[in-house]
């Protein structure tokens, strides 16, 4: 369910006397996806300085104890990041069929198209990077000639490394859970999918051409979560697209399978039916752990879950969560009211879910841009329901500037 975030734990907020103005939020920050990338693997370089002691020359090689301490926790520290880079990157490797889909901020499909993924690394320690390249289906020209086949179109998509998942993509990593999330600046890779799956070599580059819906140019928000599957070498990658103003502008998803085996393109389980909300309804029991962002991402929380979500008198929805810390023993809970209008639940509180097929749901504000102005930290949620009593669920956390701090990941039974 929507997880509060009195129970997410998030790091500790600016002073109360920063104002942040949307504007300020609103900021396009620069690309990390383009189809010709150029960008050289940065490792991460780190300078100590030095401390004397009071007996010792300047010249001297001596160090303090607390020194040598600090020494050894940054060595410490780097080694960690190295080893949580390689981690993430094995993670990615290989290749991946999938399925691409475009959903509008009230969760109907617009557009499916066939992708490829090819991931491949090269480089060591700090200089290690992550080689990606998206293989988007072209549309087929003449549908009624059979001799006519669709092409696939290559897409490179910017090299990941310790540079760019640390202070751009703010990355929050699970790597025993398989999950992570990451932030984007740009569309510019999900546009491409569109314009290249649906249109193909016809784009003639209008706005929406077609009544394809494109991603806006500078887009407030762009958010990337993944969860992968409890049961087979499989994956779910999820967009959240806040337009300019801090609005859902649209959710796309990717569902794709590693293998060379794998023939068939991965898509949604329409087995659930038309009805999305029943299958997330009940009580839900499991365990939470909260990270920072960044590759040094180190566990700051741990907590037993319980949430319960249920349909009440005259069609409200009522949501109850409650979080018992591991550290303290303390009992967070949190209960919001709602009403359901087709695939959206949305809460008083201003936090909305978008109910998407195959046991899968996205949330987020309904308007970021007010938490922005009102110096509120926000989150965007990932659920993913893979079967009727299991599901996984990776909740964002972002301050009152937009910034990513921490990520939550959830695995919870039904009851």
């Amino acid at each position: 369910m929507a997880t509060p975030l009195s129970s997410i734990s998030p790091l500790p907020h600016p002073p109360p006397h920063c104002t942040i103005s949307p504007s300020k939020f609103l900021k396009p920050l620069p690309s990390l996806c383009a189809p010709r990338p150029i960008i050289r693997p940065i490792g991460l370089s780190v300078h100590t300085e030095s401390h004397y002691s009071a007996q010792s020359p300047p010249c001297s090689s001596n160090k303090t104890a607390a020194t040598e301490v600090e020494d050894g926790q940054k060595n410490s520290d780097i080694s960690m990041s190295i080893d949580v880079l390689k981690r993430f990157i094995d993670l990615n490797l290989g290749k991946w069929q999938g399925s691409f889909h475009q959903f509008d901020c009230n969760g109907n499909l617009l557009y499916k198209i066939s992708t490829r993924l090819a991931a491949s690394s090269y480089g060591e320690d700090e200089l290690m990077s992550l080689i990606q390249s998206l293989y988007i289906k072209q549309p087929v020209l003449s549908p009624s000639d059979p001799e006519d086949e669709s092409e696939w179109y290559e897409y490179k998509i910017k090299e990941t490394n310790m540079f760019t998942v640390d202070k751009y993509q703010q990355i929050g990593f699970f790597p025993k859970e398989k999950a992570f999330a990451l932030r984007y600046q740009t569309a510019g890779m999900l546009e491409t999918v569109l314009r290249q799956g649906v249109l193909g070599e016809d784009d003639t580059g209008e706005e929406f051409p077609r009544n394809l819906k494109l991603p806006s140019r500078r887009p407030a928000l762009v958010c990337e979560n993944c969860l992968h599957s409890l049961e087979r070498d499989a994956r779910v990658r999820a967009f959240h697209i806040m337009d300019p103003k801090g609005v859902l502008e649209m959710l796309l998803v990717f569902l794709e399978e590693r293998g060379s085996e794998v023939n068939a393109h991965p898509s949604f389980d329409n087995s659930m039916g038309s009805d999305r909300i029943t299958p997330h309804l009940g009580t839900w029991k499991g365990h939470s752990i909260t990270k920072r962002s960044g590759v040094y991402g180190a566990t700051i929380a741990e907590a037993d879950t319980i949430a319960t979500l249920e349909m009440v008198e005259g069609g409200q929805i009522v949501q109850d969560t409650r979080s018992t810390s591991g550290d303290n023993g303390v009992t967070t809970s949190v209960l919001w009211t709602g009403s359901v209008s087709n695939n959206t639940i949305t809460f008083d509180g201003g936090y909305q879910l978008t109910l998407l097929p195959g046991g899968m749901y996205m949330g987020c504000p309904s308007d970021v841009s007010r938490s922005v102005q009102e110096s509120k930290s926000f989150h965007l949620e990932l659920c993913w329901l893979e079967s009727p009593s299991k599901r996984q669920r990776l909740v964002r956390t972002y301050d009152v500037e937009g910034l990513a701090v921490s990520s939550t990941y959830f695995l919870e039974t039904k009851q």
